[in-house]
């Protein structure tokens, strides 16, 4: 199986109760996982007053030296920023992966940009240094999977690199320990990038807390839900083997830990966890007398589980013609062996200061979307949003990605997508609280973050949300869910200082 940077092609890089059933079609985006939900704030390209922060104007002929290091389809996000937006500020000036066929679409992708060959210098992962060294490189961009990520932090910085990196952090304990060496010995910086701060309907929740309308916070209820499309699509990837990703208590959870911090302005001390694999797998699916089935998605008609790779152009060629130089399989059978990560999971988690968290993240759901609950001792906030309401099937039975971008499309009356945030004090009825729009994926959070990423030199006064997230922030998610796959293992209760991540928590909180 592949350890450290072996099998680093395996990549990707996912108001009232607004109701968007009656919306014209969206055009897709090229910034999250294909298979995630297309809500309207993913499609939104003006954002609300105050979503965006305040920036100088770039000076002139001042940018910074970017190299990409993982190319699957998440690093197209950061490519595009470079590329497009903020090409006054960055330049791509490299490329990294072990399968050049993804890099040959990058430099396809590049070259349509400028309008003329970006000729981008391509590097492998024994070439980390010698790229940071001959492109005088300032900043490493790192979309690699999550077992790789710790020993290309380190390694960057090492030679002399900052580094953005996507989330998780990392993946284990000597991950942690990896990282917070490679920072404190080289003092350079981390930048992770948590994109869910930015959705304007988490970082309204966020402000509601830190108002003091609800007092102080007692408990938290977290209940993510992921569909039988995008929650399956974990189960087709690297993803499925937990020594690649940690599980979705790591790869996926790691973002609603980071929301929990942040909203609390506190750390994590205790968790403990249940969970397994009760749906996906070809045992369960023995169970269910589900029979033979295909390897793999790519030509297979009539079954909503399976993935083509011919019906995304970006998918075929970052994936599809790419296989003959790694045999990575993109479109893996949902049910099929091989998978060792939970798709059932909950958590009790205590925090410092006294909170308590229950946390659940189901990924075979009939619909998309999250409910937060936060208790307070002057009352109640409530987030619920409706990513997609329902999967729905085409006339040959495959699934429909986006079921609103079909001309005969009716809206769900029972399940609207949309979100809603409502506070109610006590001894007061409810009252909803506006929610502004933002820019782009993950709730309209990532052209936001962009921004943040690249130009966050020039911002003209700090984020009073405290948005920007650095490796710290990045260690306090993961160390939840570090503590989750420990505690499934023993069936205990894990103390978080216990796992001794080479750093405490609380440092500068």
């Amino acid at each position: 199986m592949r350890d450290g940077l072996h099998g680093l092609g395996y990549l990707l890089a996912d108001n009232a109760f607004r109701n968007e059933a009656t919306m014209t079609p969206r055009t897709p985006v090229t910034d999250q996982n294909p298979t995630a939900p297309r809500p309207a704030s993913s499609s939104s390209t003006a954002a609300g007053p105050g979503v965006i922060p305040e920036f100088a104007p770039a000076p002139g002929g001042e940018q910074l030296r970017y190299a990409v290091v993982g190319t699957g389809h998440r690093a197209g996000m950061y490519i595009g920023a470079i590329t497009g937006e903020h090409a006054d500020v960055a330049t791509l000036v490299a490329l990294l992966d072990t399968n050049p066929g993804r890099m040959a679409h990058y430099e396809s992708v590049v070259s349509e940009e400028l309008g003329r060959p970006a000729s981008l210098p391509t590097y492998a992962p024994d070439g980390l240094e010698k790229m940071i060294a001959e492109q005088s490189v300032d900043v490493v961009v790192v979309t690699a999977p999550d077992h790789a990520h710790a020993e290309l932090v380190a390694r960057a910085l090492a030679a002399g690199a900052d580094v953005v990196v996507e989330k998780p952090l990392t993946i284990d304990r000597p991950g942690c320990r990896r990282i917070t060496g490679a920072v404190r010995e080289t003092g350079r910086d981390v930048v992770m990038t948590f994109n869910y701060r930015y959705a304007p309907r988490n970082s309204s929740l966020r402000q509601v807390i830190a108002s003091g309308q609800i007092g102080e916070v007692t408990s938290v209820h977290f209940e993510w839900a992921l569909d039988t499309v995008h929650g399956a699509d974990y189960f087709r990837r690297w993803h499925r083997d937990k020594r690649n990703s940690g599980g979705l208590l790591v790869h996926k959870s790691s973002h609603h830990f980071d929301l929990v911090n942040w909203w609390l302005g506190d750390v994590p001390s205790r968790v403990y966890a249940r969970g397994a694999l009760r749906f996906y797998g070809d045992r369960n699916a023995a169970d269910r007398g589900l029979g033979a089935r295909p390897a793999r998605g790519t030509g297979v008609v009539g079954d909503p589980f399976t993935l083509d790779l011919n019906d995304d152009p970006r998918l075929k060629s970052l994936y599809l013609d790419a296989e003959q130089h790694d045999g990575y399989l993109r479109d893996q059978d949902v049910f099929g062996p091989g998978i060792t990560i939970e798709d059932n999971m909950a958590l009790l988690v205590d925090y410092r200061r006294g909170a308590t968290l229950t946390y659940s993240l189901n990924a075979h759901s009939p619909w998309e979307g999250y409910r937060v609950t936060v208790n307070g001792t002057a009352g109640r906030a409530e987030l619920e949003v409706v990513e997609r309401g329902a999967i729905e099937l085409d006339e040959d039975g495959n699934a429909l990605l986006d079921p609103s971008a079909t001309p005969t499309y009716v809206g769900d009356a029972l399940r609207p997508e949309g979100e809603r945030l409502l506070v109610q004090r006590h001894w007061e009825r409810a009252t909803e609280v506006a929610i502004p729009d933002g820019i782009g994926g993950h709730g309209g959070g990532d052209a936001i973050l962009l921004k943040d990423v690249f130009r966050r030199h020039l911002r003209v006064s700090a984020d009073e949300l405290g948005r920007p997230a650095g490796y710290l922030d990045g260690l306090r998610a993961v160390a939840v869910g570090i503590a989750a796959n420990q505690s499934l293992v023993t069936g205990l209760p894990v103390t978080i200082a216990d796992l001794d991540l080479g750093v405490s928590l609380e440092d500068a909180r």
